[in-house]
């Protein structure tokens, strides 16, 4: 006898990004679907990482050509992307 969970009294929300506008040289005012916005600034940790590939998006040409993917921001086809949650909670 297998056990069979019904899921059907759950309903999950999930959090996704509707709109995003940089507004600074790294930062990014991001609107999620419940509503919520928040401020990001980026630069604090672009520039405490000590990796390349993150490195990189300190040069403004580069980081400004983030997208909306799926409801996340995306960086160059997930080159750089984060939690929803951390972005949410401002906390990179």
């Amino acid at each position: 006898m297998g056990i069979i969970e019904d899921y059907s009294d759950f309903q999950i929300d999930l959090i996704t990004i509707k709109t995003a506008k940089q507004v600074d040289d790294f930062a990014i005012r991001i609107h999620f679907s419940d509503g919520f916005h928040r401020l990001v600034d980026f630069r604090p940790f672009l520039e405490s990482s000590l990796h390349p590939s993150i490195r990189k998006y300190l040069d403004e040409r580069r980081f400004e050509q983030f997208q909306i993917v799926d409801g996340n921001l995306n960086w160059n086809n997930h080159d750089l992307i984060f939690p929803i949650e951390d972005l949410y909670q401002g906390k990179l």
